[in-house]
């Protein structure tokens, strides 16, 4: 659970920073610090922004906040065992 409370935190200030409300994963690309190949890593777990795009279901936009939008990333995660 550590793992997950710090891949949450690290997502939340990562994409606090977009404009939203935000309408597609491209929309956050600005505001990570390396772009798409901005990494998340926790205990065994490591995932760039691309790869999280690309290994997830990508969501229910719009979005109006980061936390919804890491909390379904976060159970996409989990529903594919990769956390």
């Amino acid at each position: 659970m550590a793992a997950e409370d710090d891949l949450r935190e690290q997502m939340i200030d990562a994409f606090e920073g977009a404009n939203y409300p935000i309408s597609s994963p491209m929309d956050l690309v600005p505001a990570l610090p390396d772009g798409p190949g901005t990494t998340f890593e926790a205990g065994d777990f490591s995932m760039t922004a691309m790869e999280l795009n690309t290994k997830t279901s990508g969501g229910e936009f719009p979005y109006d906040d980061p936390e919804p939008l890491v909390d379904d990333i976060i159970e996409d995660l989990k529903d594919q065992n990769e956390l």
